[in-house]
């Protein structure tokens, strides 16, 4: 008989927590559709377009060892509510940069607010692996990440409403605009960004007064003893499984945010005359899969083991890009636009395998499994590079690699070593 999902005393916490997931949805997958539409506001190359997932994830990056060593020392909640304040902070900065009609200051938004999305990855995923039996960890954690995908599913919507017009890149070239021109041009784009982005910030402050008032649980890994009795940072590398996590990690954020990232670009490359707005329910059909296969996995790990799972979707991505790469128009677009859904279980099925048994170092493994996502900052840019300098189909070369690690993963590398401290 299969564990329970959790325990009565954990089910409110288990319920905010999980609505942090579906919140920080909205900062990650709004990116895919804000590079279409600063290319065409600010006449981007798909390099400088993928930037954008540049500064997103190199604030990942950069501050998931400092959350890590901050939630050591002020615990899950209060470290939750500092991820919350960054967050609404960076989203608010989305109006002085869309008043001053400068790329930079965009990208300096969306450093800051991944800063505060790092705090929240940090402390919400082991935190939701700790909330009920060991045994459902991986369970668990797909089923709150699934929020994560109803985020990512409405977000596009929402920017395919209030962000995205119907003018096609190709229409407004610099050369032969005058300075007003170009500058009107500028400020309509770029203007349509400050209400969505006002109304995330709201969210995030609210969440914030939720949890502030509510009474969560500061539950010890396996092996904790005390706030002070800290382990040193070089015990983590004994622990095999949780390096090969890191680095399967890097591999499946860059593939899925590349793959995310450009599949309005590579719908316009294969189908001509399509604009970014047209191209964008093919965007929401492929967040569409990632949202179904999360509720999907969660529900089917009740009776087949994560690891043989994140095979079986690792293959079929691999399947799928090949398709993509292989093949031309609608057969390639769908192909790529499926891939959704096997991405679903991959991000929390990793996570949960790689920081099993790591006892006290949970926390410190949780950091370094968020720094990975700075995957989705390096590979986008190398598939933009790709793109620029042959295609953007050729471009997808990067994630059909980036599987085959994947598949590995979950045959062999997730497999537990190293002993836990107690």
């Amino acid at each position: 008989m299969s564990a329970p999902l959790t325990e009565p005393r954990y089910r409110t916490p288990l319920i905010l927590i999980t609505s942090l997931f579906f919140l920080w949805a909205f900062g990650v997958n709004l990116n895919d559709v804000l590079i279409p539409h600063l290319k065409k506001a600010f006449h981007l190359t798909d390099v400088q377009s993928s930037l954008i997932q540049f500064a997103f994830f190199g604030g990942y990056c950069l501050a998931a060892l400092p959350a890590g060593w901050l939630m050591e020392r002020i615990g899950y909640k209060r470290g939750i509510l500092t991820g919350l304040a960054i967050c609404a902070v960076g989203a608010l900065l989305f109006l002085p940069a869309a008043t001053l009609l400068v790329y930079t200051p965009f990208l300096l938004a969306l450093f800051i607010m991944a800063c505060g999305q790092s705090f929240l990855e940090v402390a919400a995923n082991p935190y939701v692996t700790i909330l009920g039996p060991t045994e459902s960890a991986e369970r668990r954690l797909n089923l709150s990440q699934s929020f994560n995908a109803v985020g990512a599913f409405v977000s596009p919507i929402i920017g395919q409403a209030f962000i995205l017009t119907n003018t096609r890149y190709s229409d407004v070239p610099e050369q032969g605009m005058t300075a007003a021109q170009l500058a009107a041009m500028r400020a309509a784009e770029a203007g349509t960004v400050k209400g969505p982005y006002v109304v995330i910030a709201g969210l995030f402050l609210l969440v914030a007064a939720l949890i502030y008032f509510a009474r969560l649980p500061e539950p010890r890994e396996h092996g904790e003893t005390s706030d002070t009795d800290r382990p040193p940072i070089g015990g983590l590398w004994k622990y095999g499984h949780l390096t090969k996590g890191v680095i399967a990690q890097f591999l499946y954020v860059g593939a899925q945010v590349g793959v995310t990232s450009f599949v309005i670009r590579f719908s316009e490359y294969l189908v001509p005359k399509i604009t970014d707005k047209t191209a964008a329910p093919y965007l929401t059909y492929h967040l569409a899969g990632f949202m179904l296969g999360r509720f999907g996995g969660s529900a089917v790990m009740k009776y087949v083991p994560a690891a043989r799972l994140l095979v079986v979707f690792a293959a079929a991505s691999f399947v799928l890009v090949s398709v993509g790469l292989a093949s031309s128009g609608l057969i390639a677009i769908w192909a790529v636009v499926l891939i959704g859904f096997f991405h679903s279980i991959m991000f929390p099925t990793i996570f949960a395998l790689a920081i099993k048994d790591l006892g006290v170092y949970t926390k410190l493994g949780s950091s370094f499994l968020v720094m990975s996502i700075v995957g989705g900052a390096a590979l986008p840019v190398l598939m933009g590079y790709i793109s620029d300098s042959s295609n953007i189909q050729r471009a997808f070369v990067v994630p059909l690699v980036c599987y085959l690690y994947i598949l590995y993963y979950g045959l062999r590398g997730y497999r537990p070593t190293g002993v836990v401290n107690s």
